[in-house]
């Protein structure tokens, strides 16, 4: 019975330190996003170089495929031991 109590106050405990810590460290997230800096002007380029496209040229082809990769070795890892039955 003293178990039972005791993990119902370190419940408790564990509780209100993370909701406080919530309050705490979401305004430091919340006062970032208000110290970013103004948008261009309407006429400029949106990447900062003239006739950029929107977003950079930043590939999206490699790292997709690579994600695409390791989650299939994943998946194949996880059935290859299911079925070996470790």
């Amino acid at each position: 019975m003293l178990n039972f109590k005791k993990q119902n106050i370190m419940k408790k405990t564990f509780r209100t330190i993370a909701i406080i810590a919530i309050f705490v460290i979401s305004p430091v997230f919340s006062i970032h996003g208000f110290s970013q800096a103004d948008p261009p002007l309407p006429g400029g380029s949106p990447v900062g170089g003239p006739g950029g496209p929107v977003g950079g040229s930043a590939p999206v082809d490699g790292g997709l495929s690579i994600l695409l990769v390791l989650s299939a070795a994943y998946g194949f890892k996880k059935t290859y031991y299911v079925k070996k039955g470790k």
